[in-house]
Order: structure tokens, then sequence, then C-alpha cells
């Protein structure tokens, strides 16, 4: 057994009937030796697992596992909800749509759709990690996250993409309160060349953002009509799939486009 599965077999002895656990009975449950369990709840209690309750002589869960817990419940619904909200919004403005969610410090790609009516796509992948500040979803994530979590991405290395890509940090931190006027982001070339995507923030029920929806299309097929199309289109769509999910934005979200 690795030490990542001794680690993870540990929080498997907490239920409703047992919350919270004595090293002494940890160590009795699980059969190893109490050297090795201290060892392991502190690495747990180091990444927030585990904490330490009733004057530091039991553990209990840590926040970790509630913000984990929290995940997989939004992502679940998310990711079947999703594929009808992706198809229609895909067939109502002809290009890639796809859905990312926030898990930890990294943006990934959950799902996506393509319209068949240009043989010329821009291509996702699922699980695709996407970059906060060179993304439009990236972005649309940022401008409605904690502060201290934006702190923490703009603080950590921005790698350019493509010549567009902006990583000057206080570049980045201006255009989000533009986004966050608005409540849509955009980005032209700045993940990929030639590629144009719009992105509205995901929120899930307590109206703190979870992940961003968002529109792909080649440059060269941003004609004044689909300007106007798409940001129209996926502000509905961003807002039918927070609802689906049961979510809410929060009350400072605009419903509408900044004139």
């Amino acid at each position: 057994m690795g030490t990542v599965t001794k680690a993870l077999s540990l929080l498997g002895y907490f239920s409703h009937g047992r919350p919270e656990i004595g090293l002494s009975d940890l160590t009795r449950l699980s059969g190893m030796n109490k050297a090795t369990v201290y060892r392991l709840m502190s690495e747990l209690q180091e990444s927030g697992f585990v904490e330490q309750a009733d004057g530091d002589r039991s553990y209990r869960l840590g926040p970790q596992v509630l913000r984990l817990a929290a995940l997989r419940e939004a992502a679940v619904p998310i990711l079947s909800v999703s594929r009808r909200v992706l198809k229609d919004l895909s067939t109502q403005t002809g290009e890639t749509t796809h859905l990312s969610l926030v898990q930890g410090s990294q943006l990934n790609s959950l799902s996506h759709a393509y319209s068949p009516r240009h043989a010329t796509r821009v291509m996702m992948e699922d699980a695709e990690v996407l970059t906060y500040h060179g993304t439009a979803s990236g972005l649309a994530v940022l401008a409605f996250a904690e502060p201290d979590f934006v702190d923490a991405i703009l603080s950590g290395p921005l790698h350019s993409h493509t010549a567009a890509t902006v990583t000057d940090p206080e570049a980045i931190r201006a255009h989000l309160r533009e986004v966050r006027k608005v409540g849509m982001a955009q980005s032209v070339g700045g993940f990929e060349a030639e590629v144009h995507s719009h992105a509205v923030p995901v929120f899930g029920p307590d109206a703190k953002v979870i992940g961003a929806l968002a529109v792909a299309a080649p440059v060269s097929r941003m004609t004044a009509d689909q300007a106007t199309l798409i940001p129209e289109a996926l502000r509905r769509a961003g807002q039918t799939l927070t609802h689906r999910i049961g979510g809410a934005a929060p009350a400072d979200y605009p419903n509408e486009a900044a004139a």
C-alpha cells in the first residue's frame, strides 16, 4: 500500500457516527503503528483534509474535503445539464462552445460542443487545462473570484501562449474591472492565435463563481452580426446553466451588457 493510499484510507474511518477520531483510535482502526498514523495525519492536516478538534486531542474532516465534496456535487449535474446548453448555444452561434470548471488552482475544460455549420472550427479537448490570464473563460472566472484567489493566480508565472497574451498583472487587473462591469470576458488570440472567445461566469448555489461558459470562433468569422449574436446568446445560456444547477448570480452581477 502506497503512502497516498494509506493516508486516504485513514479518511475512510470518519463517518456520521464517528465525526471525530483520536490518534489512538485511528491507530487501532487502521492497524498501522502510531508514528506512521501521526505522520500521515500531519500531512493531511497541512493539506486541509483534516483538522484538529477538542483541544487538539482528536481529528475531524477539514475544509478541503468539503470543497471537493461540493465540487463533486456541482460537477455531476453540471456535466449532464451542460450538454444540452452547450449544444443549443453551438446551434445558435454556429461556433464551438465549451464549459470549464475551477478545480483547485486550475481551470479545466469539462465539456464542449461543435456546430456542423462550418468545416473549420476551434477544436477543444475535455480535461484541457486553460490558463486564467490567457483565456476568456479564465478572465470571466477571475473577475468574479475572491480577491485572495486572484492575487494567488496573478502572483504566479504568467506564460505567453501567443504574441497577444497579456502577462502584466496590473493590465490584467484593469481588464478584470471591465469584465466585472459587463459580466462577460473576451480574448482575441490570447490562448490560441486567430481565435476570438467570449465567456461568462457560471455560479454555484452560494453565488460564488465555479467556472465559465464560452464560445470560441475563428477571428475571420467574427462579423458585426456575430459580434452581436454571440454575446446575447452566451449571456442567456450562462443564466440558464447557472439556474439549472441550482446556482445564483451575485446581486451585483450585470444581467445586461453595460452601455
